[in-house]
């Protein structure tokens, strides 16, 4: 009997799907914000990967079975480079966190049918943040994985009005800032500005960006605290100088200060 060799279906998985980033500024910065900030936050790790609007595929020989997060974090996988991230790859591991960048285009599908996948997937938190204000209420939405369904997170108020929904799968919290403390504005858009916070330490998490010029500003205040030092040096060097030559040209006076 005559064994006939099968050869192996090749499956393609896109690494685009030829679309747009994003559909608006609002949506861009926000989004590399917060995946910035978070590679910052993690990048001690070396099992953690933070990526965004990338295509995930959770299902090996089915490119149809893909989404692509805004944002999203993995534990327990290599920190590394990829064009896309497939599961069965990945000893099985999908994202513990996403945040979706709700919009005009996506509001549906963020509202009804990713919760569904994404419990399906086993993500343990997912959030939504709306930076127009005008697809959610509230703006910054959080739900958290209870026995296989999601529960809301509930949020707290601080003194100043800034909202805090707490990430447990990431230990940070997500704030949406007063609008006096808002930076980012959109001409015509009343908008609240999502924040990442270290509650261990109530630091801001920073974008590259922000980390490098916080690190530009940290070094010329401490170039101007050493050059303030070096003057106050010289100057008590040449009072000691002129204190010193007094003391001589009054000796040779033939007066004695001791006396």
């Amino acid at each position: 009997m005559v064994e006939i060799s099968q050869t192996p279906t090749f499956v393609e998985y896109p690494d685009s799907d030829g679309q747009p980033m994003t559909e608006s500024d609002a949506t861009r910065i926000y989004l590399i914000y917060c995946v910035e900030a978070l590679r910052l936050f993690f990048q001690g790790r070396s099992q953690v990967y933070v990526s965004g609007n990338l295509f995930i595929y959770y299902q090996e020989g089915q490119p149809n079975k893909s989404v692509s997060p805004d944002v999203f974090v993995v534990f327990g996988v290599s920190n590394r480079k990829r064009r896309s991230y497939k599961a069965w790859q990945e000893g099985g591991k999908l994202p513990s966190f996403i945040l979706e960048i709700t919009s005009l285009s996506t509001k549906k599908q963020d509202e009804e049918s990713k919760p569904l996948l994404y419990a399906s997937l086993g993500v343990s938190e997912y959030f939504q943040y709306d930076p127009t204000g005008d697809y959610l209420k509230p703006q910054l939405k959080g739900r958290r994985l209870v026995n296989g369904s999601y529960e809301p997170i509930p949020p707290s108020t601080l003194s100043d009005g800034t909202i805090v929904l707490h990430s447990e799968t990431l230990g940070l919290d997500l704030r949406l800032l007063p609008a006096d403390q808002t930076t980012v504005q959109f001409p015509g858009i009343a908008t609240r500005e999502l924040r990442l916070f270290d509650p261990q330490t109530g630091a801001k998490l920073l974008s590259y960006q922000e980390a490098e010029q916080a690190r530009l500003e940290a070094e010329q205040m401490a170039n101007e605290e050493r050059q303030r030092a070096e003057q106050e040096s010289q100057r008590a060097e040449q009072a000691e100088q002129k204190l010193t030559a007094l003391v001589e040209k009054l000796r040779i006076q033939g007066i004695n200060l001791e006396a």
